[in-house]
């Protein structure tokens, strides 16, 4: 259909009169959907039963706080000071049920009064949201992550310390050991530990707490575990072993100088395709009690050119290979257990998601357990996007041999863009509460689907 150009442009020069008056103007009208969410899960009462033993100087109470630290996240913020710019947010209020939000001073305050009993109890409700997915998707294989994150801060924070940051290096920073679900793409546990410890410092212990908590949540799930170097011991295998727990680890070249020596002398290597090849032997260090599988691969590389590169009309490439060792106790085909433990690698996208999206990487004030709830509320906040997600669409996938996740996920900030942040206005027609929002058909369908989701008729 065509039109003309009278019909298409219109003069936008002047700057309207801006006014301002409360006519229960919402920006976060996708909040309605949480708001089921939250329903669902029983969210605000869970929470009141993690702190109801902290008394809280504010009449808000403790669950309240922390309720609004998850959606502050939700929302986008970093910053405390920035809840100013939605106190008066109609939406953001009937989601938590106040008449009135708490200012900067009242959440600065309350995680200062944050204590050790309060972060564990917080630690295992988000435990408790993860497991109870798992249970409704009953898989057969349950596939572990971990490896840590730094938190850095520019300034003193109680239990941080100086230690290796190739970000910002002589930073004081926090080193979290994260245990996430591959399937789900959701964070399950953490082990909070200052910056300046190694990969491995109390991961044996961790690990093994996670697969017999697992385990006895999940009596019939088969459990499998992948790692990088930096938790490789023979400590850590002979543990997952005696666990019947199938698992992959990194090797490091630099402990063992033998690994080197069978790349060398290596003539013959199987070929996955044309730029990956392997081959494997059953190996023990000196030091260990029992043989392993050692999987060695070389990937074809283009080696890069140092030199000035000179203007001719032809430069010959030159090639050669980058090697890596993977130990397991896998006894599937070595295709399957190479895109096994290369599956690890999603894991730092949910890191980068956590960081950019939900603000994990922020240390808001000076106390230890106040810093590790604004950590678990970053958690959270991300782990009931990936939830509303589950809840509202149908699996994606099936298992694959990276163990991708079984949906294909949006991150949250996508959420924010489709739907989250939508004006609307609240009325009262005949004494019957409304939520009007602009015609728009995507956005209308995309919230009538998830409420629907949710058990909700609009």
């Amino acid at each position: 259909m065509k039109h003309s150009r009278s019909e298409v442009h219109c003069k936008t020069r002047k700057i309207p009169t801006l006014h301002f008056e409360d006519h229960a103007l919402t920006s976060f009208s996708g909040l309605v959907v949480f708001q089921g969410l939250f329903v669902r899960l029983g969210l605000k009462e869970r929470l009141g039963r993690c702190f109801s033993h902290l008394a809280c100087g504010s009449i808000f109470g403790y669950h309240v706080i922390v309720l609004t630290l998850v959606v502050h996240l939700l929302l986008g913020y970093r910053r405390l000071r920035e809840c100013e710019s939605y106190e008066d947010d109609p939406m953001v209020k009937r989601l938590l049920g106040l008449s009135r939000l708490p200012d900067v001073a009242t959440l600065s305050r309350a995680l200062a009064q944050a204590e050790r009993r309060s972060v564990e109890k917080f630690r295992a409700l988000v435990w408790e949201l993860v497991v109870e997915r798992l249970r409704q998707l009953k898989l057969a294989r349950l596939t572990l992550d971990f490896d840590g994150s730094v938190q850095s801060t520019t300034r003193w924070a109680e239990g941080t310390a100086v230690g290796f940051n190739k970000k910002k290096k002589g930073a004081r920073s926090y080193y979290p050991l994260f245990c996430t679900v591959a399937q789900t793409g959701q964070v399950l546990d953490l082990l909070h530990r200052p910056g300046n410890v190694h990969d491995s410092n109390g991961a044996q212990a961790f690990v093994l707490e996670c697969i017999g908590r697992l385990r006895e949540a999940l009596p019939g799930a088969k459990i499998e575990i992948r790692m990088d170097s930096a938790f490789f011991s023979r400590e850590m295998a002979e543990a997952l072993h005696a666990h019947r727990v199938e698992f992959t680890v990194s090797v490091p070249f630099e402990r063992f100088s033998e690994l080197k020596a069978m790349i060398e002398g290596r003539l013959r290597w199987r070929r996955f395709n044309e730029e990956w090849s392997f081959f494997e032997t059953s190996w023990k260090p000196k030091s260990w009690n029992r043989r392993y599988r050692f999987v060695f691969l070389r990937q074809k590389v283009q080696q890069q050119q140092k030199e000035v590169i000179q203007m001719d009309l032809f430069i010959p490439h030159q090639w050669g290979y980058d090697f890596k060792v993977m130990l397991t106790n896998k006894r599937t085909r070595m295709n399957k257990v190479v895109a096994f433990h290369n599956g690890r690698g999603a894991q730092e996208n949910l890191f980068g998601e956590l960081k950019s999206q939900c603000q994990m990487d922020y240390v808001p004030v000076r106390t230890l357990a106040g810093n590790q709830t604004y950590l678990l509320c970053a958690i959270l906040a991300h782990n009931l996007a990936r939830e509303l997600q589950m809840i509202a669409e149908p699996l994606h996938r099936h298992t694959t041999e990276k163990r991708a996740p079984l949906w294909i996920f949006q991150e949250l900030n996508t959420l924010r863009r489709h739907f989250i942040q939508r004006a609307g206005r609240f009325s009262w027609p005949q004494g019957r509460l409304t939520l009007t929002l602009g015609l728009n058909d995507t956005v209308r369908a995309t919230l009538l689907h998830y409420l629907g989701a949710l058990g909700y008729a609009a």
